[in-house]
């Protein structure tokens, strides 16, 4: 299994879209757009996760650069998520 990170989405894309464009390149086992918590709206991105390596690769190739929604995609291998302090002090 393989995730994929994919930036520069635009603001009205749903986890549903996200899920329906990358099932033309293969198996998607999870498609999720990444909200502000706050203002419960699209940060822009969002991950895949596709069961196959080879379908995966095949959907970077797909959809790089190409433009959806008048916006070009990033799509490329998601890196770990780096740990990070917690901000709940901070919000007081």
């Amino acid at each position: 299994m393989k995730k994929l990170f994919v930036g520069n989405l635009s603001y009205k894309t749903t986890d549903a879209d996200l899920r329906d464009m990358f099932s033309k390149g293969g198996e998607v086992t999870e498609a999720v757009v990444i909200m502000d918590r706050e203002r419960g709206v699209s940060k822009g991105f969002g991950f895949v996760s596709m069961t196959n390596n080879a379908e995966a690769d095949a959907a970077v190739e797909m959809w790089n650069g190409k433009e959806v929604d008048g916006r070009a995609l990033t799509v490329n291998e998601a890196r770990p998520q780096e740990s990070r302090p917690r901000r709940d002090n901070f919000r007081r």
